[in-house]
């Protein structure tokens, strides 16, 4: 159903890019592991090399509490960018792979369908 906004609507968005002291959001989701019932929301500087993501996903507080993500081969890995086939250059920065403000990255896994091939 979609809404329609009555009058204007004019209130300005309170997370601009100029709040997060030079970093951008970035929102990561893992498919088929709903251990994690939303994307995480990372703010990573635009100069962030690409393949320092999976580290930094690594941490206990995010994916790595996973069982599954030490098993992710990332070179068997696919990416989606807004639902579309993208295809990251590890050696380069964010800003370099395309990557801006509150955009929406998705990874699969295959082979790795979460705990007992149940997407949890």
């Amino acid at each position: 159903m979609a809404i329609v906004a009555l009058g204007d609507y004019n209130i300005p968005a309170k997370d601009t890019v100029d709040k997060f002291h030079g970093n951008q959001l970035l929102f990561i989701g893992w498919d088929q592991h709903l251990m994690f019932c939303s994307p995480v929301a990372f703010p990573f500087p635009p100069t962030l090399p690409f393949g320092e993501i999976p580290k930094i996903m690594n941490n206990p507080g995010c994916f790595g509490y996973h069982p599954d993500y030490a098993k992710i081969n990332w070179d068997a890995v696919t990416w989606l960018k807004s639902g579309k086939p993208f295809k990251p250059d590890f050696s380069k920065s964010l800003a370099e792979n395309g990557l801006k403000h509150k955009d929406s990255l998705r990874f699969q896994t295959p082979g790795l369908t979460g705990i007992k091939g149940c997407a949890s």
